[in-house]
């Protein structure tokens, strides 16, 4: 028995690894609706005759469904399994670039892009989140940032390829191809994907000596943690966080138009395709990165480390925004910053409250990116419309940055400090 037994455990072990490679593709299938949406805000405005403002409404829709809708989202990924609801969700994603290929309307692009995109993409994201934390619970921050590097790292490989055959075929027939390429990648991965064993723990791991004051020794239900002011806490703080990182996400084109850098030559490149490029190389290093870190130095001063710098390179974003070759390294700054947000709330948040309900909790959390969507996506054009510049956005969300900063150091650790004596 013991030899089956071994054998078993090494198994589970092996198999969390495809497990977390798996999901990780399966996030890199999803990453474009977001990150390379920049790319067709012009193409979408000629065509459609629309403002700034208005298109973007297409991309707040987008990150609404992805999160207002994640606690449902993650109920269905707990009650009918990974598999299914995963291969659903990359039906829906690509699906969706595929209609609104034939978008004639602002109504059928929300619908289309927006609606049908978000609800999709949302079911894959905290569907291969909430997995992959009960695979790790001894490598928790490493491992939700490995997952989240694909959704940050994925549009590396699009980006380019996308903003050339926007260029040389239109845009409808670019969101149909790469609608089908995105949403076959999905399903393909989801269909290996499997929940960890009933008391899976991996080797070498015991919870009764993890420490006290690093993760919950019991699980906490979704309505227990709504009861918590901790959970409100770190909503805010991510919605503070997300507002910045997607005010620039959504921004970075008209910026780049605005500022007449978007087709300077940097290194033999045209600066906004390459700005995309770097930035999703960054965005998606920075997840396991600063997830590592936090595993060793604590989620409280990693937050506070990452998102002090985040502000500091907002800042010097808009002082340089002009200079075609410092717009492309400093915007790669501010998603090095930036992406860190999704490895470090949802390893904070399942440390807190335990692994059991780990989908479903993060998915209430998650809501939080949704709210910084309306804030960083058409409030921030609204703003910058009304005050002819961008410079009170600017000032704004990097005061949101440093805030959210002092509040980790603070009142997050010594809140979550109570938490645990009490438990």
């Amino acid at each position: 028995m013991t030899i089956v037994a071994a054998a078993e455990q090494s198994k589970s072990q092996s198999n969390r690894w495809t497990q977390l490679l798996l999901g990780l593709v399966a996030m890199m299938a999803i990453s474009s609706p977001q990150y390379v949406w920049t790319l067709f805000t012009g193409p979408l405005n000629q065509k459609l005759g629309t403002t700034l403002a208005e298109i973007q409404v297409t991309f707040s829709l987008l990150i609404v469904l992805q999160t207002f809708f994640s606690p449902f989202q993650a109920y269905l990924v707990d009650r009918f399994g990974p598999k299914l609801l995963i291969s659903v969700g990359a039906i829906m994603s690509g699906g969706s670039w595929m209609l609104a290929a034939y978008a004639n309307s602002l109504l059928t692009l929300y619908i289309s892009y927006g609606v049908i995109g978000g609800f999709g993409t949302g079911i894959i994201y905290v569907g291969v989140i909430g997995l992959v934390v009960r695979w790790f619970p001894d490598r928790r921050g490493l491992a939700t940032g490995l997952a989240a590097a694909g959704y940050g790292f994925g549009a590396f490989f699009t980006s380019f390829p996308i903003d050339s055959m926007i260029k040389s075929s239109g845009y409808e027939r670019t969101l149909l191809v790469w609608g089908i390429i995105q949403g076959a990648i999905g399903v393909v991965a989801a269909l290996g994907l499997r929940v960890p064993p009933e008391g899976y723990r991996p080797t070498g791991f015991d919870p009764d000596t993890v420490q006290r004051e690093m993760q919950s020794r019991r699980s906490y239900s979704p309505k227990e943690m709504l009861q918590n002011p901790i959970f409100y806490l770190l909503f805010i703080m991510m919605a503070m966080m997300s507002t910045s990182g997607l005010m620039v996400v959504s921004n970075v084109g008209p910026f780049a138009a605005e500022y007449k850098v978007a087709q300077v030559l940097v290194f033999g490149m045209a600066a906004l395709p390459l700005s995309l490029t770097l930035s999703r190389v960054t965005n998606g290093l920075t997840r396991p990165f600063f997830g590592w870190v936090s595993d060793r130095i604590g989620r409280e001063s990693t937050m506070a480390l990452a998102f002090s710098l985040e502000a500091l390179a907002i800042v010097v974003l808009f002082a340089f925004i002009d200079n075609p070759a410092m717009f492309v390294v400093l915007t790669g700054l501010v998603f090095f910053s930036w992406g860190e947000i999704f490895s470090l709330f949802p390893s904070t948040l399942t440390d807190t409250f335990g692994p059991k309900f780990a989908a479903t909790n993060y998915g209430f959390l998650y809501i939080a990116q949704g709210v910084g969507s309306i804030f960083g996506g058409p409030a921030a054009a609204f703003l910058k419309d009304q005050t002819g510049s961008w410079t009170a956005v600017f000032i704004l969300v990097a005061c949101l940055d440093a805030l959210t900063a002092l509040a980790a150091i603070t009142v997050l650790k010594r809140m979550r400090q109570r938490h645990f004596e009490g438990t």
